[in-house]
């Protein structure tokens, strides 16, 4: 019986070791991710998501690119925001490449294009420190016919006049990270700008910016309202590190509200 007992113990364990090897495979696999925001013009923004949902997601995955998430930006109802990531720069040229220059953007195009007023607001990223990528699970991801769920995203950026120092990420992975998620942010993953060249250039992104980018999900609006209520009663944040890290930034934190599209693995 004894022996059963510790090999059952076992048998957890290395499935507790295997479930964590898994997610930091998923994790590490695509380091370099792309921020995407797309202005639409008035009325097409449904549109363009019908058109992701169904075509570009398992399309652009069957290159080599993993997508992360798309939304709805609540407070501008023509702007629509996604993330997507890729092994290294190199795969992300080819993935690029295979993609663009393939089947299914060439034959949807044509529907997706009209519907773009601006589509060049595009932050490049990697993990601010290991483990601070998104972990998200591709065979999780609801199928085409599913409902945009009831939860919300909020992504916050900070922006620096140098490079995000390393001192900034530690402060921001020792102080703020437990204070946010303590008062009810579950913190999705945690990036800073990423300086290589572009590997892509029909593409732009916006170079010379220096970014610390942090996501985070909530239930609903409702509990992201109370988060705040939350923060607000902090007196460390009211008090000390409200003040400090706002003097440390080159401009105001900018503030995405998101609502996930139907498919999004971010939620």
């Amino acid at each position: 019986m004894k022996l059963l007992t510790l090999a059952l113990t076992f048998a957890v364990i290395s499935f507790a070791h295997a479930a964590t090897a898994e997610r930091t495979r998923m994790e590490d696999a695509y380091p370099i991710v792309e921020l995407r925001q797309y202005i639409n013009y008035p009325g097409t923004r449904d549109k363009l998501i019908d058109l992701f949902d169904k075509h570009f997601v398992e399309s652009q995955e069957a290159v080599g690119m993993r997508i992360f998430g798309q939304f709805r930006e609540v407070n501008d109802a023509n702007r629509f925001v996604w993330l997507r990531g890729f092994p290294d720069m190199e795969a992300r040229r080819k993935a690029l490449t295979d993609f663009y220059f393939g089947p299914v953007w060439q034959a949807y195009r044509g529907a997706a294009n009209p519907t773009l007023y601006d589509n060049d607001n595009v932050l490049l990223l990697h993990p601010a420190v290991a483990g601070s990528g998104f972990r998200v699970d591709p065979t999780e991801r609801p199928g085409t016919d599913s409902a945009a769920p009831g939860s919300f995203v909020v992504a916050t950026l900070y922006y620096f006049s140098a490079p995000v120092s390393a001192t900034f990420v530690q402060d921001f992975e020792h102080l703020l990270l437990p204070l946010f998620e303590r008062n009810g942010a579950r913190v999705l993953g945690r990036y800073v700008s990423d300086h290589s060249p572009n590997t892509f250039e029909r593409l732009p992104v916006r170079e010379g910016e220096n970014v610390f980018a942090w996501f985070a999900a909530f239930a609903d609006r409702a509990a992201y309202d109370a988060y705040i209520a939350a923060l607000a009663r902090e007196a460390d944040w009211r008090d000390d590190l409200f003040g400090r890290l706002h003097k440390a930034l080159a401009r105001p934190p900018e503030v995405l509200m998101l609502a996930p599209t139907a498919r999004s693995l971010l939620r």
